[in-house]
């Protein structure tokens, strides 16, 4: 089985690149996040006509999340709340979280707030979010124990998953309260798909779109999968796709595969 995660930000502007993509590497579930979409005008039609069944939560312009898949998802849900029913609303105002189940394994599909500042009222939503992200994967993992937790996380854990030193006290994706946030998710039993067979750095999955970041491999690895020991232990391969990141008018983002 292979499942890959991909920002694509705008599913309605990079569709002929997913379908392409789709077309070439045929996954079991594509995760998709930055759709930038309302529900009711996702463009299904081209992933139905390859045969796959689509899911999505989406709003008009930001954020967005969407599951395509090669079967149909069991016990598919959107947001935090039919886990976690008392949660602050203003935690699912955001389309960031679909959920779903394909072969006995539920995959957390995630779009996490960038923060936009280190000390900003964003900032402490984004640590306010990865608080019940917490308690989100807590609850579910009492029940399931091959959880697969994808998507763009807007961290990058460590300092080797960027291209250059970076000052933690305030640089944002890379502050030392976000990585702390992130661990203490990781800290209920998951661990880096892609870490298990790639060591050391110049492994990226986001290039900023000024100054040639991408031609000069100046990126950060902040789109991750994160797996419960029972599917660690059966993960074969973790990769990094970087051609769809050449073609014109590309996502930020690439895509990231893992198979068991």
């Amino acid at each position: 089985m292979k499942i890959a995660t991909w920002n694509v930000n705008s599913i309605r502007m990079r569709l002929e690149q997913v379908i392409f993509w789709l077309d070439e590497n045929p996954v079991d579930v594509l995760c998709l996040q930055e759709t930038k979409v309302v529900d009711g005008e996702f463009p299904r039609s081209p992933f139905e006509e390859l045969g796959y069944y689509v899911y999505f939560s989406g709003q008009k312009a930001y954020n967005g999340v969407a599951m395509i898949s090669c079967q149909p998802l069991m016990d598919v849900s959107a947001g935090f709340t039919p886990t976690l029913p008392n949660i602050e609303p203003v935690c699912d105002v955001q389309k960031r979280v679909i959920t779903g189940v394909i072969d006995g394994i539920r995959i957390v599909n995630l779009y996490v707030p960038n923060g936009s500042a280190v000390g900003s009222e964003k900032y402490e939503f984004k640590l306010a979010w990865l608080g019940v992200l917490r308690e989100y994967l807590q609850t579910l993992l009492v029940s399931e124990a091959a959880i697969c937790v994808c998507g763009d996380f807007n961290i990058a854990l460590e300092a080797e998953d960027i291209h250059e030193k970076v000052n933690a006290e305030n640089h944002i994706m890379a502050s030392e309260g976000e990585r702390r946030a992130l661990r203490d998710v990781l800290a209920l039993g998951f661990a880096d798909a892609f870490r298990k067979f790639t060591a050391g750095g110049g492994h990226y999955s986001w290039w900023d779109y000024r100054a040639a970041a991408f031609k000069r491999n100046m990126g950060w690895r902040i789109d991750h999968h994160y797996l419960t020991p029972m599917l660690y232990k059966r993960a074969k391969s973790c990769v990094i796709d970087v051609n769809p990141r050449k073609l014109p008018q590309p996502s930020d983002h690439t895509p990231v595969i893992v198979e068991f």
